[in-house]
């Protein structure tokens, strides 16, 4: 188990007796094959499921789970409790009776190894307002029962997005500080009379949200029963063009107008000599603090219905993070700002509970008061093989990247949804480098990704995660995210004939040779 533990001080036991080795794959849901241009949560999503239970791993790994915004990016989505309509099965809408064969037929043709966003999407949307008519006429009793208490059980969230999504597309998905003035500003009147003259657009997202729990519900079950058990990912930042920052102004460093004066980003590090500005608006963190953080606690016991365990995207800025002005182009000229620290996960602990299984994204620039906050939560920071290799100044001895300097609280990765595949990043170093790397992993350079995986198997970190990109043999072309660049990104699939059963049996001897073995919640 991997625990989240408020104490005075780091514990030499506590989390880690709890822990057990086990490993798993890093794919997110639309890099899945499917004949509707995008991963879903039907066939194929089960065909992987068997894959992992195959190949001995228990753990599946996603990147966020939101609806998507600005350059389709899991990492900038318009709300941080609903899901992406476009992860709806259209196999599974065909299954619950709501819309016909036909319906399916008539797709477009799709690129079969890339995500064509904006083919897909009015595509998919026609077919869920098809579904929609089709529960409204069919539906059973128990599916409209279903359906009630969902939208019951979700209000604290499910009203507002849906209403910000309905006013969003009326508004041609222009950001809310460009829609009309009255509805911007959420005058209650304005908003009531909207409401009441587009219902039915906002019936339709309440529907949509409902499918998209029934299937995640049903995969989600799939997967426990065949040993594998999820992984979520929450960004600690959410997009400025959100539901959240629409209903709450008051939580962010927002101007009269609505606009960012400071937002999220990094500085210069390995990824960009100019830093990452990701535009997010920052929290006013008092002002969430003065209600007990609800909006962090509801956020977290919302993923916590999805998922088993939790990555936490940029865990550095809960101790500190990288304040930049609006104005600026780029990320160079912030400062860092201090985050809530341990008074944010006191809140968490005491409303959901001290055995909170996460995961602390602790990549970056991290300095002591990080180290210290991690480890005072008991938490498994992240450990990614390729950065031990970048820099050869010293040779390999002081990277913590590197497996003799790794310790059992731990997620150890081959790379993640940010680096190259490993045959794509091999390709790019240097004949040196390469050189000392075969001489540190025992390989003779023919498979360097399985050698990388092996090694990452037997580090002692408990948890040991892959891009499903590497045990499939993949270069460059299937590299799903480079960091500082605006396009192209996101959009990597595979294709069904490359989920190869061979990969699956050398996965499942390497990880028993090492020890391990499916993840049993605590």
């Amino acid at each position: 188990m991997v625990r989240l533990r408020v104490s005075a001080q780091p514990s030499p036991t506590g989390a880690l007796n709890d822990m057990h080795r086990t490993s798993g794959l890093l794919l997110h849901p639309t890099s899945l094959p499917s004949p509707y241009g995008v991963g879903d949560l039907g066939p194929s999503a089960r065909r992987f499921v068997d894959f992992l239970a195959a190949a001995g791993q228990g753990l599946w790994q996603m990147l966020p789970l939101g609806p998507t915004g600005y350059r389709d990016s899991p990492y900038q989505c318009t709300s941080a409790f609903a899901a992406n309509p476009m992860l709806i099965s259209p196999d599974g809408l065909l299954e619950a009776g709501w819309i016909e064969a036909s319906d399916l037929d008539a797709r477009p043709a799709f690129p079969e190894d890339q995500v064509d966003f904006g083919a897909v999407a009015p595509w998919k949307t026609q077919l869920l307002e098809r579904a929609w008519a089709g529960f409204a006429e069919r539906a059973s009793e128990d599916d409209r029962a279903g359906y009630a208490q969902f939208c019951e059980r979700e209000a604290f969230w499910l009203d507002d997005y849906v209403l910000y999504h309905a006013l969003k597309t009326h508004h041609d998905l222009r950001p809310w500080t460009e829609w009309e003035p009255a509805l911007a500003q959420r005058k209650r009147a304005a908003l009531t009379r909207w409401s009441k003259r587009h219902s039915a657009e906002i019936e339709l997202q309440c529907f949509i949200q409902y499918v998209f729990h029934r299937q995640w519900s049903e995969l989600r079950d799939y997967a426990h029963a065949r040993g594998v058990h999820l992984i979520g990912d929450i960004p600690i930042f959410v997009a400025h063009d959100s539901s959240e920052v629409w209903t709450h102004p008051e939580w962010f460093e927002l101007d009269a107008d609505g606009h960012p004066t400071v937002i999220a980003g990094v500085p210069p590090d390995y990824f960009s000599a100019t830093g990452q500005r990701w535009g997010n608006p920052l929290y006013r963190w008092p002002v969430l603090a003065a209600d007990g953080y609800r909006f962090w606690v509801e956020r977290l016991r919302r993923m916590l219905e999805l998922v088993d365990l939790v990555r936490i995207d940029h865990f550095r800025g809960f101790a500190g993070y990288w304040e930049i002005p609006a104005s600026e182009e780029t990320a160079i000229n912030g400062r860092w700002a201090p985050g809530p620290g341990l008074a944010l996960f006191h809140a968490l602990t005491a409303a959901l509970g001290e055995n909170l299984p996460l995961i602390a994204e602790d990549l970056g620039v991290i300095t002591e008061d990080v180290e210290t906050l991690r480890d005072t939560l008991e938490l498994p920071g992240m450990a990614v093989l390729q950065f031990g290799f970048e820099d050869l100044e010293d040779g390999f001895g002081g990277s913590s990247f590197l497996p003799h300097n790794h310790r059992r609280r731990l997620a150890v990765y081959t790379g993640t949804h940010d680096n190259n595949t490993l045959l794509g990043w091999w390709g790019e170093r240097s004949e040196s480098m390469r050189e000392q790397a075969c001489v540190y992993l025992n390989s003779d350079g023919q498979a360097v990704n399985w050698d990388f995986i092996r090694v990452a198997l037997g580090s002692v970190a408990d948890l040991a995660l892959f891009p499903v990109q590497d045990v499939l043999n993949l270069g460059a072309e299937a590299c799903m995210n480079r960091p500082g660049t605006a396009e192209g990104n996101w959009l990597w699939r595979y294709r069904e004939d490359q989920l190869d059963p061979s990969a699956a049996e050398r996965l499942l001897r390497l990880s028993r040779l090492n020890g391990r073995r499916p993840y049993e919640p605590g």
